[in-house]
């Protein structure tokens, strides 16, 4: 069983990803997703299609957190958090170090969370 602050937890890390979705695959191009992601219009419009295909990923760890949740599943739950954490991990290192911050420090929390409980 999940305490709730796991749960709480699970679940900011789930509405993240949820929100990185919408970010990436509908508002890549307009004015908050080029002030989010530093981007400029003519480098957003490049890479529209490689951004909609990364918050498609995204929304698929959302929903992977989320049926853990639904299901009780703590195996669920250790999986997807695991798979933000590594993907906070190589952004960081690949692109830039505040998305370990902005992505893995709640994936981390929610981890410690859960393994405590």
């Amino acid at each position: 069983m999940m305490s709730m602050l796991a749960q709480a937890l699970i679940a900011v890390v789930a509405l993240l990803h949820l929100f990185f979705l919408v970010l990436e695959m509908f508002l890549w191009t307009k004015p908050l997703g080029l002030k989010v992601f530093r981007n400029t219009p003519e480098k957003a419009e490049i890479s529209r299609v490689l951004a909609a295909n990364q918050g498609l990923y995204n929304g698929f760890l959302a929903a992977g957190l989320g049926y853990g949740l639904a299901t009780g599943s703590r195996e669920f739950a250790l999986f997807f958090l695991g798979c933000v954490v590594i993907a906070a991990l190589y952004g960081a290192w690949s692109v830039n170090k505040r998305i370990f911050f902005v992505q893995g420090v709640p994936a981390l929390a929610a981890l410690a969370a859960l393994l405590w409980a």
